[in-house]
């Protein structure tokens, strides 16, 4: 004769047992979560400074490249312009709208280069003369624009301008300027009293040294 099983036995059979269902990634507690969130956005923040910072570093390359001149005087339209290229006078006294009347132009050369700083001052001799004066922007303007001030011709007060430099400091470099007969280079600027090896770091890209004649006049 056939076993047959309690009832009660095959109950127990057909339970259902629990299965705890996982879906294969990590769990992580609150603060693992807060953690990598935290690291998300410093990777984000990272990735857009880098990227933004390329996108400013080679704007402000271009804008230090284009070439600032200055005219006044007896043109149409006085200003600061600003020229991709080192433009010839004639550019610029055609940018400036040209003179503001007709007259006799005695310019020093219409094809002369300008360079970055220059200060174009067209003046009226007389009423059929007008003479053209190459000079150099102020010193306001050139640092401004970015354009190193030359060491050899700035006063005490364009000193002054520069961040860093207070009127005794001015007067000590100009001082020095004075006894050797003018600055041969920027980095002679180490010699003067109060300028260690710190503080020509920091004043170095103001200034230039354009070359001299045997005189000691600037070109």
């Amino acid at each position: 004769m056939q076993n047959v099983k309690p009832i009660n036995q095959i109950k127990s059979l057909s339970r259902i047992l629990p299965v705890k269902v996982t879906s294969g990634l990590p769990s992580f507690s609150m603060a693992q979560q807060k953690i990598l969130i935290a690291l998300a956005l410093f990777m984000l923040v990272l990735i857009y400074f880098r990227f933004y910072s390329n996108l400013f570093f080679s704007s402000q390359e271009e804008t230090l490249q284009e070439i600032a001149i200055e005219v006044k005087g007896e043109v149409l339209k006085p200003g600061v312009y600003l020229f991709q290229n080192p433009p010839t006078l004639r550019e610029v006294i055609e940018k400036a709208g040209g003179l503001l009347e007709p007259a006799r132009f005695d310019p020093p050369s219409f094809s002369e280069i300008l360079q970055t700083g220059t200060l174009i001052n067209v003046r009226k001799y007389s009423s059929q003369e007008i003479k053209v004066k190459i000079e150099r922007m102020a010193a306001n303007q050139l640092l401004v624009f970015s354009i190193p001030l030359d060491l050899n011709q700035v006063s005490i007060n364009d000193l002054c301008l520069v961040p860093g430099i207070g009127e005794s400091l001015a007067k000590e470099i100009v001082a020095y300027r004075e006894r050797r007969r003018g600055f041969l280079s920027v980095e002679e600027l180490k010699r003067v009293k109060g300028i260690g090896g710190k503080k020509y770091s920091s004043l170095k890209n103001f200034f230039i040294v354009h070359p001299q004649d045997k005189t000691g006049s600037p070109h």
